[in-house]
């Protein structure tokens, strides 16, 4: 038996007359019309059309109407569907469905950055096979001809593969970073060793332990006894001397030094921020980059250091300019005193968020980056953004091929928190155990997502209304009531229809226990709901009829061995707002 409840506004409707068909009650929500249908034929080829009870809001007028394409002025052509007999899923989605059936599938999201341990094709193969979601490219390492290599191939693999890869485009921002360090692909710093920082241009080679510095008023800006962090920490070192242009530093905390590393200062406990902080958030670089990322048609472009929500409505309206078709989502990342200070402005103004934890810990106190993480990613959720937990997930994995327990509890509370995706960065770009990184990271999500679900963890966060009109409610309203049916039910698999991925965010925003596969006709827009948590998005065509549309998708499935009869599901459809429940044919 199928049950449903559509909530529409129709333009013109006529009335026949009565019949004796079934009639559940109906619940009014002025001024829309509500149909509430029931079906008791469970077979899809059933020749009785499901009948409709229609109620317009108290005014008397009522009968019962058909729910055929036809008597809804659906022109023929919306009924027919151009390609038939396709359906497009990750690959290695549908095995897992297939082994392990659905509550096997993973809800957090994998985001690996690409670089020379991972660039060749079949080791992107290796890590799609392993679970990476979105490819992510830093523009602050590599050439733009390297970037674009990579971008060829990540398409490659989604079209020969079956992948539905993204690709995130990262800008490198303005704040001041190290050189290149001289071609090498990094620099060990040893404890008590005296490098100097420079903002020279060195013709000949490098002096020994040298680094070049981006910013021409690093020298005047800092002072004897600062402390330099570079990368957020991994290394620490002390100054000790300013001969002109050059800045003499020990090493008091030895490490890793990586080129283009961010460099923070602090002075008697504080970040020194000086000139620095008048930096404009998107440098020259940037925008040739982001020109580059447009063209290239990436997915995401990740903003560094959003200082505001100015610059993420500048960014948007660029990217729409200069290319009127392209959905290209913007991504901040809030790694700055100046992000958390505008938090939930520059979140709203943005398509998601990135909590890079590496940056931030250069400019607050280390102790205040759990809450300012947990706070970033509530108000992601809130706000129905993706947000992405990054920097330092499994750092020794550069390394070594374990982790170390401490970097497991904290994937694992990433996880506990519901964030949308978890970051790679060094671990996947240069590390020594790429596709082991990202094995401890999709063993670490599926077990506590597992846990969280045996447990009953359902948290009670508060999630505000966001709709700025009456229709975006009645979708935040259904997908609400969706998913507490769903973990009421205990259903099998959310069903989402949907054109622009609208309502299959909603869904995941509510994260409920089963997993939700979203339809969607566009390719680009299944790239990007590979982000989000909970979906596995699909590429369908399909109409305005969801009866057609169901029926299309239980026999593709069935036939690909994803679903089976009598497995439970609940659809809703962002195209007639709709919630209907049932068993597979």
């Amino acid at each position: 038996m199928s049950q449903s409840l559509h909530i529409f506004t129709p333009s013109n409707l006529t009335f026949p007359k009565p019949s004796n068909n079934r009639r559940f009650p109906v619940t009014t929500f002025s001024p829309k019309l509500i149909l509430v249908k029931a079906s008791t034929s469970s077979d899809p080829n059933s020749s009785t059309s499901p009948q409709v009870l229609i109620s317009n809001n108290g005014t008397g007028a009522s009968g019962i109407l058909s729910s055929t394409p036809q008597d809804f002025d659906t022109p023929p052509s919306q009924s027919i569907f151009s390609d038939s007999s396709s359906i497009e899923v990750d690959a290695v989605t549908e095995a897992e469905l297939k082994e392990n059936g659905f509550r096997s599938t993973r809800r957090t999201k994998l985001v690996c950055t690409i670089g020379p341990a991972t660039c060749e094709f079949e080791e992107l193969e290796a890590l799609a096979v392993g679970g990476m979601n979105v490819a992510r490219i830093n523009m602050c390492h590599g050439t733009r001809e390297w970037h674009k290599r990579v971008i060829e191939r990540v398409r490659r693999l989604n079209e020969e593969k079956g992948f539905a890869v993204a690709i995130m485009m990262d800008t490198e921002g303005s704040e001041i970073r190290m050189g290149d360090l001289g071609g090498a692909s990094s620099a060990k710093a040893e404890d008590g060793e005296i490098w100097t920082f420079s903002v020279r241009a060195f013709e000949s080679p490098r002096p020994e332990r040298t680094v070049n510095v981006n910013y021409d008023g690093f020298a005047e800006d800092v002072k004897v006894g600062d402390e330099l962090l570079v990368d957020g920490g991994m290394v620490r070192f002390e100054v000790i001397e300013k001969i002109g242009p050059d800045v003499k530093c020990r090493c008091t905390d030895p490490g890793l030094m990586l080129p283009r590393a961010n460099l923070t200062f602090w002075r008697d406990g504080s970040l020194v921020r000086e000139r620095n902080a008048m930096l404009p958030t998107i440098s020259s670089k940037d925008w040739l980059d982001i020109d580059f990322g447009i063209a290239e048609g990436v997915d995401f472009i990740a903003i560094s250091f959003v200082k505001s929500a100015e610059v993420i409505n500048h960014l948007k309206s660029y990217i729409a300019a200069r290319s009127r078709d392209s959905d290209i989502a913007v991504i901040a990342k809030i790694e700055s005193v100046d992000s958390l200070k505008n938090l939930e402005e520059i979140i709203q103004a943005s398509d998601g968020a990135m909590v890079a934890r590496g940056d931030l810990g250069a400019q607050i106190p280390l102790e205040q980056v759990p809450s300012a993480q947990q706070n970033i990613v509530q108000i992601c959720r809130q706000l129905n953004k993706p947000v992405i937990v990054a920097s330092q997930l499994l750092e020794s994995m550069i390394e070594y091929p374990t982790p170390t327990r401490a970097e497991v509890a904290d994937v694992s509370e990433a996880v506990r928190q519901r964030a949308d995706a978890l970051m790679l960065s060094g671990e996947s770009a240069m590390g020594q155990y790429p596709d082991k990184a990202l094995a401890v990271l999709r063993s670490v999500s599926v077990r506590i997502e597992k846990w969280w679900r045996e447990e009953k963890c359902h948290e009670a966060m508060e999630l505000p209304v966001i709709g700025s009109s009456f229709s975006d409610s009645i979708s935040e309203e259904i997908c609400s009531s969706a998913a507490k049916m769903a973990n009421n039910l205990g259903v099998d698999a959310l069903f989402v229809y949907t054109k622009s991925g609208h309502m299959a965010s909603l869904l995941s925003r509510c994260r409920p226990d089963c997993p939700i596969f979203a339809f969607t006709s566009t390719t680009s827009v299944r790239r990007r709901l590979n982000l989000q948590w909970g979906l596995i998005p699909f590429r369908l065509s399909f109409s305005d009829d969801m009866e057609s549309n169901l029926n299309k998708t239980f026999s593709l499935l069935k036939a690909r061995g994803m679903i089976k009869s009598g497995d439970l599901v609940i659809a809703v459809s962002d195209m007639l707002q709709s919630i209907q429940v049932m068993n597979v044919p």
